[in-house]
C-alpha cells in the first residue's frame, strides 16, 4: 500500500513552491520549484505536473491539496484577484486542479496559509488569538482569532496591506492613495533609502549601488548589518510605518502576539526590537492594557505551502 502524503503550494507571482509532507508526521519529505506565470490553464498545469513529479519520484498517494495564492482565493477556489498573477483572474484554480489530480483541493489566501502553518508549528504555538505580518515586497495578514483561522465570508480576510493610512498620500501601483504597504514594504524601506541617499543622508548605500535608483530594501538591509548609522536612521523610520499599521490591527482585533515574517524578517532582532518600540507608542491606551509580544516567524519560505497543506487536511477531516 502506497504511504498517504499532503501536498502544499505556495503560488507568488514568480515562482509556484510545492511541499510534499507525511500526512502522519508532518515532515516535509519533498519538495519542488516552478515559474508561475502565464494564464490560468497555465498555472494549473504547472501546479499539476509538479504535483505528478513528487508522487511519482516518491512513490505515494495524495490525500489532499491545498494552495496558497497571494491575492483574493474565494472559498469556492476561484481566484478572483491577484496583483501578481494578472493572467489568473476569476480562474477556477481550484475546482480545475481537484479535477486534473483527483482529491480535494482547498485554495485560500498565502498569508492566511503561513498563519496557520505558524499557528500549528512555528511562532503561534500556544497562542489562541495572533497576528501574521508578512512583510515582502508587499504586505500579507493572517488572523487567529479564538484558535480559528479567520477566513471572513468569502475567503478573503487578510488584505490588510491596503488598508489606506493616508487619505492623502502618494498613490499605489494598485491604484490606491496611500495604503499601508506603499509605506511599510520591503518596496517601502527601499523607497526610504533612496530618498535618503538623494539628499546625501545614506552615502553606504549610494556606495553599493552605484546610484539611488538602484537602492532597494535589500540595500538597506545590508548596510544595516554592518553597523552603518544612516541605515539604522532609515530603518527606524521604517518600522515606525510598520508599527503604525500593526496599531490600528490590534485595536480592531486585541491580539495576545503579533508574529512578523516575509523576506524582511532575515533582518532580525532590528526589525523586532524596533517595530514593538514604535508599537507601545502608537496603541491608543497603551499604558493600559497588556502588551502585545512581537516575535519573529519560525517556518520561513515554507509557511505559505505548508499552512495550505494542513489547511487542506483539517477541511477533508
Amino acid at each position: 500500500m502506497l504511504p498517504t502524503m499532503l501536498l502544499g503550494f505556495d503560488v507568488g507571482g514568480t515562482n509556484a513552491r510545492a511541499l510534499l509532507i507525511d500526512a502522519a508526521t508532518g515532515d516535509v519529505v519533498d519538495r519542488d520549484r516552478e515559474p508561475s506565470r502565464g494564464s490560468g490553464e497555465d498555472l494549473v498545469a504547472t501546479l499539476a505536473q509538479m504535483a505528478e513529479r513528487l508522487v511519482t519520484r516518491n512513490s505515494c498517494s495524495l490525500s489532499a491539496v491545498g494552495c496558497g495564492v497571494a491575492g483574493l482565493a474565494h472559498r469556492s477556489g476561484v481566484v478572483h484577484f491577484s496583483p501578481n498573477l494578472p493572467g489568473v483572474l476569476e480562474y477556477p484554480v481550484g475546482p480545475e486542479l481537484a479535477e486534473r489530480l483527483g482529491v480535494p483541493v482547498e485554495i485560500m489566501n498565502d498569508a492566511s496559509a503561513g498563519a496557520w502553518a505558524e499557528a500549528r508549528l512555528g511562532a503561534g504555538r500556544g497562542s489562541d488569538d495572533f497576528i501574521l505580518v508578512t512583510l515582502g515586497t508587499g504586505i500579507g495578514t493572517g488572523f487567529v482569532c479564538g484558535g480559528r483561522l479567520l477566513g471572513g465570508h468569502n475567503g478573503f480576510a487578510g488584505e490588510s496591506g491596503h488598508m489606506v493610512v493616508d487619505a492623502h498620500g502618494p498613490i499605489h501601483h494598485t491604484g490606491q492613495r496611500g495604503p499601508w504597504e506603499y509605506f511599510a514594504s520591503g518596496d517601502g524601506l527601499g523607497r526610504l533609502g533612496r530618498a535618503a541617499a538623494e539628499v546625501g543622508r545614506f552615502p553606504a548605500a549610494l556606495a553599493d549601488a552605484g546610484s539611488p535608483a538602484d537602492i532597494t530594501g535589500f540595500t538597506v538591509a545590508e548596510a544595516l548589518g554592518r553597523g552603518d548609522h544612516n541605515a539604522e536612521e532609515v530603518f527606524a523610520e521604517f518600522c515606525g510605518h510598520v508599527a503604525l499599521g500593526l496599531a490600528n490591527l490590534v485595536l480592531i482585533f486585541d491580539p495576545e502576539r503579533i508574529v512578523l515574517g516575509g523576506g524582511l524578517v532575515s533582518v532580525g532582532e532590528p526589525l523586532r526590537t524596533g517595530v514593538s518600540g514604535h508599537l507601545d507608542e502608537l496603541i491608543l491606551g497603551g499604558q493600559y492594557r497588556p502588551s502585545v509580544a512581537v516575535v519573529l516567524a519560525e517556518l520561513g519560505d515554507d509557511a505559505g505551502a505548508l499552512g495550505a497543506a494542513l489547511w487542506a487536511q483539517e477541511s477533508v477531516d
